[in-house]
């Protein structure tokens, strides 16, 4: 009885699914891209990730065990070579399935699996990604009236500023109009003396005449 064995066999015996399989992962290591049904997508996934994360330790025993998976030299190289390097820092998840239409014929769910590491296009949209920050309640309000006190800062300079600008023009019309009040004051000078002399020419004449008399 087969209980509890739920597995796929993909329609093919034991020595087949893994020769299949192993030629799928070295492809898939090499290309970082294949084609393939969705069915032996998630076979494949759950056959290649465990030796990408054996690929981390550059080991002997780490590398003959590999070899024994993959049964190619070339793609053992690449695999601790350039993807070991990649995927230092992932906890896990190395592939990605993308669905794509069905396959002509038998109708057959197909699909495109990669190595996530590898698509340069969905990690140009992903590295401009900003964190972003929370406020708390307890410790952020001092910070949030930092933050307001600034833009008041700079407020209160630019007043400063426009103000100054008003009153510059103000000063020069007034430094213009001190000539003219000169002019002013000369002028009702001028006017008190011709008044004054005046004054003194009727009293010489008054005194001369009594002086006739």
């Amino acid at each position: 009885m087969r209980h509890g064995k739920k597995f796929n066999h993909l329609g093919r015996t034991a020595p087949h699914r893994k020769a299949m399989l192993s030629n799928m992962a070295s492809s898939l290591i090499l290309h970082k891209r294949i084609t393939t049904t969705v069915a032996k997508a998630k076979a494949l996934r759950k056959y290649v990730e465990p030796l990408i994360t054996k690929a981390k330790d550059d080991t002997t025993q780490s590398r003959r065990v590999v070899f024994s998976y993959l049964q190619n030299k070339e793609s053992v190289k690449e695999l601790f070579g350039d993807i070991a390097g990649r995927v230092a820092s992932r906890p896990g998840g190395y592939t990605r399935i993308i669905k794509t239409n069905s396959r002509l014929g038998d109708n057959a769910d197909m699909c495109i699996m990669e190595l996530v590491d590898y698509n340069e296009l969905l990690l140009k949209e992903a590295a401009p990604a900003k964190t972003k920050t929370r406020r708390s309640r307890r410790g952020g309000g001092s910070k949030a009236k930092a933050t307001e006190e600034v833009p008041a800062v700079e407020e209160a300079v630019v007043v400063e500023e426009a103000v100054a600008e008003q009153s510059a023009p103000d000063e020069e019309v007034k430094e213009e109009e001190v000539p003219q009040d000169e002019a002013v004051v000369e002028a009702e000078a001028t006017s008190e003396e011709a008044e004054s002399a005046s004054t003194d020419e009727s009293s010489e004449e008054e005194s001369d005449e009594k002086k006739d008399s």
